[in-house]
């Protein structure tokens, strides 16, 4: 049997989603290669803000698990800013 790697994908607000798009930033694949899943209430830091992670969903598509992170909207910056 072989294991499919599983696919996180992060759900933002629409007005973090304009942002994203209006600003240079990239999402990382922050659990890319991790044993260890992202947990609700962990927090990910990305172009300066802090999401904090809300729920999380599990689905199956046709090509194998999928876990959805529904963040909440983007905090103040934070003290660190990275790029």
């Amino acid at each position: 049997m072989s294991s499919t790697p599983l696919r996180t994908v992060m759900v933002f607000s629409t007005e973090d989603q304009a942002w994203i798009r209006r600003t240079p930033v990239t999402v990382p694949a922050f659990w890319e290669g991790h044993a260890t899943p992202p947990a609700k209430g962990d927090l990910v830091r990305l172009g300066g803000r802090q999401f904090l992670i809300r729920g999380r969903v599990w689905e199956h598509d046709g090509q194998g698990p999928v876990l959805k992170l529904y963040v909440g909207d983007a905090q103040a910056l934070s003290d660190t800013t990275f790029g």
